[in-house]
């Protein structure tokens, strides 16, 4: 297994391999989102129901918008939050393949607040940012305890980024007229109702 090695996590990427990398909160499980076979992957190795849509994260405020459709209220939001702690779930655009969102309309999407994340995505493209757990178990903080509750030989890249043990993040559903917060998280309700308030 490599570790903080760019090159190698592309062409792992490419080859439908699942990668581990860290992002402002804890460490995600990495796939291109366009592979289904890398993306099944990640289900498998979480043992994560098929019918939970994975997140995503991109690099930038430019590729969420060749993903998903955003409004003003949306706009206004990814301009104030992120990158950082916040999810946001949008409708998705044709180009996103069903099995990434369990056949849903809308995809969770973020731009994490970390340097490796940021690279990675901006010089790959979209990846699933789940967090790198089995499903319903807390995320351990550090590579090797990742690897030892994951029991897995199928991850060839880590990207090692010392301890992230962060609150997942906020995610919040903004598909309708009235925003609607999915899981609390560093960003409150308020903070949020604020920004389409007065941003």
């Amino acid at each position: 297994m490599k570790r903080n090695d760019f090159s190698a996590a592309f062409k792992a990427l490419k080859s439908g391999d699942v990668i581990l990398f860290p992002t402002d909160t804890l460490y995600a499980l990495g796939a291109d989102i366009y592979n289904e076979r890398a993306v099944r992957k990640v289900f498998d190795m979480k043992h994560r129901p098929y019918s939970i849509p994975l997140p995503v994260a991109v690099a930038s405020i430019q590729v969420i918008e060749k993903i998903a459709f955003t409004n003003d209220t949306a706009k206004k939001i990814i301009k104030q939050f992120l990158p950082g702690t916040l999810t946001v779930i949008l409708k998705k655009k044709p180009s996103v393949p069903d099995f990434v969102t369990s056949t849903l309309d809308n995809i969770a999407i973020r731009i994490p607040n970390n340097t490796i994340a940021l690279q990675l995505l901006s010089q790959y493209g979209p990846l699933t940012a789940t967090s790198a757990n089995l499903h319903n178990q807390k995320t351990p903080g550090i590579i090797s305890d990742i690897l030892m509750q994951l029991d897995t030989h199928d991850i060839p890249v880590c990207f090692d980024d010392g301890i992230h043990e962060g609150t997942p993040s906020t995610i919040v559903d903004l598909t309708t007229a009235k925003l609607r917060v999915t899981r609390i998280g560093p960003i409150t309700e308020q903070q949020l109702q604020d920004v389409i308030t007065h941003g």
